[in-house]
């Protein structure tokens, strides 16, 4: 399995990151994580939302019924949301929403906490609070936010001592605002438009680690890209470089992402054993320079 470092704790984790939103669907849990571990997965990723934290508790159930060890795992997961109704960032609810993961996971601290999208009513002093406490109480070890652009970090980080190690990104083939903006630099398509304040220079420069959520989604949860009707071009390519790095097209869609130097990891949300498999033994493809464009272009991107 590829490394890569996480953040700037120096420390060196697994590139491909199990994501378990949909563990509370799967038919052998306990089968999932064993799957992974024994690919060299070793981080997971969850959310307090999920399912309203009955993943977090299936995980902990399965993770109890095999003889993998809770040290040898990085466990991250991530508040913020109140479904449907707001998000929340107040000292409060991070503590509050940090306990109840500790509880349901059946551990004494987390790897690393996220703030779960954009709080606009933020006061990043209570988020310093919170962190501070957390941090002294052995609570959580590293810090990071999800889906959040540079002036949104740096304002927290005005505020927060402890360094903001990840961002958790929607990137993919199918999802390349980040790198398009950078490619049409000093013109005026659609590309050159930056939604993100130039996220991925900005990640790079301070050690942010992203990792890209829903990589082979397209558009708005519309659907999955590999082997849709609706990408004859792409899935013709994907087809063709699976074959010549002896993979699939779920393989090459996460290499793809694992070749930008900015050393992202991978978070795969699958269930699937074989999927596992297949992305994780992915990681160690080395794709070419020249490859990794012509996925790009095949998706419908342009170079100008």
């Amino acid at each position: 399995m590829k490394k890569v470092q996480f953040g700037t704790t120096g420390l060196e984790v697994s590139s491909v990151i199990l994501g378990c939103m949909r563990i509370d669907k799967a038919e052998k849990p306990v089968k999932v994580i064993e799957t992974a571990v024994e690919n060299g997965i070793d981080f997971f990723d969850h959310a307090d939302i999920y399912s309203r934290g009955a993943c977090e508790e299936i995980f902990a159930d399965s993770l109890a019924k095999t003889s993998i060890k809770r040290e040898d795992l990085f466990l991250q997961s991530k508040c913020g949301i109140v479904p449907g109704e707001m998000f929340d960032f107040s000292k409060e609810h991070i503590i509050a929403s940090t306990e109840g993961i500790l509880k349901r996971l059946n551990t004494d601290y987390l790897d690393a906490l996220l703030l779960h999208r954009p709080d606009t009513l933020v006061e990043p002093e209570e988020v310093a609070e919170a962190f501070e406490l957390l941090e002294t109480q052995g609570k959580v070890k590293y810090f990071g936010v999800s889906n959040q652009k540079p002036g949104q970090i740096d304002l927290l980080k005005k505020y927060v001592k402890q360094p903001l190690v990840a961002n958790q990104l929607q990137f993919g083939i199918m999802h390349t605002g980040m790198i398009d903006q950078g490619i049409h630099v000093n013109m005026t398509d659609a590309g050159s438009v930056d939604h993100d304040g130039e996220i991925l220079e900005y990640s790079r420069l301070h050690d942010m680690t992203i990792q890209a959520w829903s990589p082979y989604q397209y558009g708005f949860f519309e659907g999955v890209f590999i082997g849709s009707e609706k990408f004859p071009e792409l899935n013709q390519v994907l087809e063709e470089l699976a074959e010549k790095y002896q993979t699939t097209p779920t393989g090459i869609a996460s290499a793809w992402i694992l070749r930008h130097p900015a050393n992202m990891q991978v978070i795969a949300g699958t269930m699937n054993l074989q999927r596992i498999e297949e992305i994780a033994q992915a990681a160690e493809v080395q794709m070419t320079r020249k490859d990794w464009y012509r996925i790009y272009m095949a998706a419908g991107n342009i170079l100008p």
